[in-house]
């Protein structure tokens, strides 16, 4: 093609940005634009008889920073996700290395298993687990009872840890495919070249298995945190009104005491929190890689 038919340069550096218009205009219309609003939002007044008022003032924010209800309802939002994600690298790693191992229809099988609570609405799930947890006449109770693990019921419902467990069974694919991936990696003759040279399967996993899903870990790590700090349906199931965290407070808050501004402050203030832990985080885990591998 001669130089005379081919595109001026400007016109083709316009190209790729007339590719992506399209779909960076839906990006800012349903997530920036959104975003933008519910942060001004949050800065407006209300009054229970004068309604929302579009002034620019700090009191919703001062009583979120001032009243030790908030604090505690962050926290507990905090620390629900932080159990229910060690909760997930424990029993998701192991499984991941399972099912990585595993040949054949078991393989499949067993990765539909895993794959099948993605399959089933939320709200479904955590019935689920709420008519398993059900009192003290509920199956898990019960069944720990037969088994001789408890002597009396526990509670199970309305609890950090329901809710945690809940979480935990939610979440868990996004941990085992995180670690799953990072495995794909993984050349199996290493660790039976380890053992050949006399290795022991704790050396393995520590000194070969361990470094190469530490990626998988960490990154299934924070999608595990971010989505069960931010998690909805199963902290309003399986922990009622009598535990709440932040993303139920803020529903009550634009639902139930129509004070939407205040509403828009907590939503804000854990999109905050969830945005500076996976920074802070992705910024720990490039720099530790770069000096392991400098």
């Amino acid at each position: 093609m001669s130089a005379a038919a081919s595109p001026p340069l400007a016109a083709a550096r316009r190209i790729p940005w007339a590719l992506i218009a399209p779909a960076l205009a839906l990006f800012l219309a349903v997530v920036i634009v959104p975003l933008a609003m519910t942060v001004l939002l949050s800065f407006h007044d209300w009054g229970q008889y004068k309604g929302i008022e579009t002034v620019f003032i700090l009191k919703n924010w001062q009583e979120i920073w001032s009243d030790s209800y908030f604090h505690e309802m962050f926290l507990r939002t905090l620390r629900i996700a932080g159990l229910a994600t060690l909760i997930t690298v424990v029993l998701g790693a192991p499984e991941a290395y399972i099912l990585n191992r595993m040949r054949g229809t078991w393989k499949g099988l067993f990765l539909l298993i895993i794959l099948g609570p993605l399959l089933i609405s939320v709200v479904a799930r955590t019935l689920g687990w709420a008519l398993l947890f059900g009192g003290k006449n509920g199956v898990a109770n019960i069944a720990l009872m037969r088994l001789g693990l408890i002597d009396a019921p526990l509670p199970f419902m309305f609890t950090e840890t329901g809710v945690v467990i809940a979480l935990a069974h939610v979440l868990m694919p996004f941990m085992v495919l995180s670690v799953w991936a990072a495995l794909q990696k993984l050349d199996p003759q290493i660790e039976n070249a380890a053992l050949a040279l006399g290795a022991r399967h704790v050396t393995v996993v520590r000194r070969i298995i361990l470094p190469q899903i530490m990626p998988g870990l960490l990154s299934g790590g924070i999608i595990v945190f971010s989505l069960a700090a931010s998690a909805f349906a199963t902290p309003a199931i399986i922990g009622g009104r009598r535990l709440k965290v932040a993303a139920t407070l803020a529903y009550d808050e634009f639902l139930n005491t129509l004070n939407w501004p205040l509403g828009a402050a907590v939503a804000v203030l854990l999109l905050i929190a969830l945005v500076t832990i996976v920074v802070a985080s992705n910024a720990l885990i490039e720099r530790r890689y770069a000096e392991v591998f400098r």
